[in-house]
């Protein structure tokens, strides 16, 4: 399983440019999975005088449903879909906003190597800032783009020329590092040369395969 082993170093003399994800590959994905997978039902099982299994088997479904587009990462659409203020709940809970062990230290390397720093995020402009507000996220990069203002999410091959039309790259000499794989497919078939997968996107949760993807525990061992 090519996942599973650890990849060659990467020739650095290669490579300008370092499209980075967010959540999952520089921000703990642990997050994201208490908020969306715990938090989220039992406030909507209150407001609706659920139990939070019965809300649970309501709400998947439609979880499942947006996976993949645009919506399925959006803070509007499903506030307007839960009848909640999701952008009041997610900057009340903003402290538990983690960086994954070692990311700060990676994106130093990457400056002190002289690599142009670009986050690449699926998450929605808010969801951005608010996490920036609190684990100072943007400083340490050169540019950080949300996928919303392109109108397509990053595993949509309609992505990248629209990205690279803005924020211009030369694929052959471009690292992509994600946690998602249809993400990394996605830029494959654009053309971005080096590609790593994070194979641990939640501290909490055990590694994963990345199956045809060189596969990194975290950024900190990306050398």
């Amino acid at each position: 399983m090519h996942g599973m082993q650890s990849p060659e170093p990467l020739p650095w003399q290669d490579i300008d440019t370092v499209l980075i994800d967010m959540d999952g590959t520089l921000l703990d994905l642990r997050f994201d999975n208490w908020f969306w997978q715990e938090h989220v039902p039992a406030l909507w099982a209150q407001e609706r005088g659920l139990g939070v299994e019965a809300a649970l088997a309501l709400l998947m479904p439609r979880f499942e449903a947006a996976r993949g587009r645009l919506d399925w990462y959006c803070i509007d659409y499903w506030s307007r879909e839960l009848e909640l203020d999701v952008r009041a709940i997610k900057r009340r809970v903003r402290e538990q906003v983690a960086w994954l062990p070692g990311a700060s230290e990676f994106l130093a390397r990457l400056a002190a190597r002289g690599k142009h720093r670009v986050l690449v995020t699926n998450a929605h402009p808010e969801t951005l800032a608010i996490k920036d507000e609190h684990a100072g996220l943007v400083r340490h990069l050169d540019a950080a783009y949300s996928t919303h203002p392109f109108g397509v999410p990053k595993e949509d091959g309609a992505f990248w020329p629209r990205l690279s039309a803005v924020q211009p790259f030369d694929p052959a000499r471009t690292l992509l590092v994600d946690d998602s794989l249809p993400v990394l497919a996605a830029a494959r078939d654009f053309g971005i040369r080096w590609l790593r997968a994070i194979r641990r996107p939640d501290s909490g949760r055990p590694a994963r395969d990345t199956g045809s993807f060189p596969g990194v525990e975290s950024v900190a061992e990306i050398a």
